[in-house]
């Protein structure tokens, strides 16, 4: 059973792979780093194979491909449903009842709606890095659809379908708040005129109600802030942007006064980030096993780091 398993998962990477060459739209270069909650949530149904139909004989063929892609939709949509569902909605967070350290109070919703970090580029170009807003979910949502497909050589017909459930998810998530933040980096050319262009996101959670309920391994502690979901526009690369997510994730974290305690995945074979990690601070904690190959998922670090106390907190702590 096991060898027929670890045969049918090497040969299903081989056909999505070559899928992907065949593809007119496949990434001409390499994925990037992309530390995403979502994986976990969307590659088991993006990599099952089609649900046969049965003939009066007893064999079984393929789904034609516009009934396929149906399938694969329905698949999609329940094991979202499935795995947000326990997560409350907007309208019914209230009731839940509290976890022990939930950073929800006023203050902290007081806090990420004025929470705003401008950055001016060493390249040129101005940064502004917010709370996602409803007008944002669209371009946010097909921003992380594009990198998802790109990272895990999802096939590119299958991208409406995967952008349709990041956009719901997004919803979802920002329903949490002030559990959880979205956010969002608009990059403008400093002479340039007309709107700022959508450059990256990154989400945060920040306690046990915030956590992803379909979370990544190795699984770190879901009381603790957890950056997760960072990716940057193509055309925009190279220019730092990420560090300045990565710093203004940080940032936000410290003033909600969440658990200076933060986590974050980062693909091994990923080296780029993995240095820029560890260059912030991060170090490595656990790393998923070999044996997560056989669900056709890469090896991923668990990091760690350590943040500062706020200012006031140090004052308190050297007063004391």
């Amino acid at each position: 059973m096991h060898l027929k398993t670890t045969i049918f998962s090497f040969l299903f990477l081989s056909l999505i792979i070559i899928n992907n060459k065949n593809g007119k739209d496949s990434m001409a270069c390499p994925p990037t780093s992309l530390s995403l909650s979502l994986d976990s949530t969307l590659q088991p149904c993006l990599l099952a194979p089609s649900a046969p139909s049965t003939t009066l004989a007893g064999t079984t063929t393929s789904l034609p491909p516009e009934k396929r892609q149906s399938s694969i939709l329905r698949s999609l949509l329940g094991r979202f449903s499935s795995s947000s569902a326990t997560h409350p909605t907007a309208s019914s967070r209230t009731d839940a009842p509290e976890q022990p350290d939930a950073v929800i109070n006023d203050e902290a919703v007081q806090v990420l709606r004025d929470f705003r970090v401008i950055v001016e580029l060493d390249r040129g170009g101005v940064l502004e890095i917010r709370p996602v807003e409803p007008g944002d979910l669209d371009a946010t949502g097909t921003l992380l659809a594009d990198t998802f497909s790109e990272s895990r050589l999802v096939p590119v017909r299958y991208a409406h379908l995967i952008a349709f459930l990041v956009k719901q998810y997004l919803e979802e998530r920002r329903a949490l708040e002030p559990h959880v933040a979205v956010l969002v980096g608009f990059y403008k050319e400093s002479d340039a005129e007309g709107p700022a262009q959508l450059a990256g996101t990154a989400e945060i959670s920040f306690d046990a109600r915030g956590a992803n309920a379909v979370p990544p391994t190795p699984h770190a502690p879901p009381d603790c802030p957890y950056i997760c979901n960072m990716a940057v526009r193509k055309s925009l690369r190279r220019r730092r942007i990420g560090w300045h997510l990565l710093e203004a994730c940080e940032e936000l974290i410290t003033r909600m006064k969440a658990k200076r305690q933060v986590y974050l995945h980062c693909r091994v074979v990923d080296k780029g980030p993995v240095d820029m990690y560890r260059k912030a601070g991060y170090e490595v904690l656990k790393t998923d096993s070999f044996f997560i190959w056989l669900s056709l998922q890469r090896r991923k670090h668990l990091m760690c780091k350590r943040l500062p106390p706020a200012s006031d907190d140090a004052v308190n702590e050297t007063s004391a």
